[in-house]
């Protein structure tokens, strides 16, 4: 797997991977409603070019496709945080976030955070992340659940990470 700078012209290609991810992975968690409200099939095309180019996306390339991307604002905002549907569950997730995290600590920020969805939530969790608050956000018409989610860069993640396996064996 290979992790670099998204490169102008990935635009469309990333658009993909938002679809894929929102439509194959949340929909466990959101209606179909929502989730073409929050990933439509017809979409603003300059809108969405100038939104990557503006967030500087990282790309996850395995095989030479791309599998997944993710952002890390100067303000410590992830914005946008995706893999493709068919990659899920194979560590590009991950990849990415430990890129993140890197980035963070060489760029001294002092903490990231995220609007998490339902499906993302558990993903953020273990790697650190926890809920700042619940919230309700109207996309298109449509109401969507989400979480705001702080960590800070030098937490160790192994603690966290044994924190969320605890609550989730506790809820079972």
């Amino acid at each position: 797997m290979l992790i670099r700078a998204y490169r102008p012209g990935e635009e469309a290609a990333l658009r993909e991977v938002f679809r894929s991810s929102v439509h194959q992975r949340a929909s466990r968690d959101y209606s179909p409603e929502q989730l073409e409200a929050w990933a439509p099939r017809e979409y603003d095309k300059d809108w969405w070019n100038r939104r990557i180019h503006g967030n500087r996306p990282f790309v996850a390339e395995v095989d030479g496709r791309i599998a997944g991307y993710a952002d890390l604002q100067d303000s410590g905002y992830i914005d946008q945080f995706f893999v493709a549907g068919g990659h899920t569950g194979r560590g590009v997730g991950s990849a990415l976030m430990r890129y993140l995290l890197a980035e963070a600590a060489r760029k001294r920020i002092g903490a990231l955070f995220a609007d998490v969805s339902l499906t993302a939530e558990p993903f953020f969790a273990r790697h650190g992340f926890v809920v700042e608050t619940r919230r309700q956000v109207v996309v298109r018409g449509v109401t969507l659940a989400n979480a705001r989610m702080r960590r800070a860069p030098m937490e160790l993640p192994v603690a966290r990470t044994a924190q969320y396996r605890q609550e989730k064996e506790n809820r079972a």
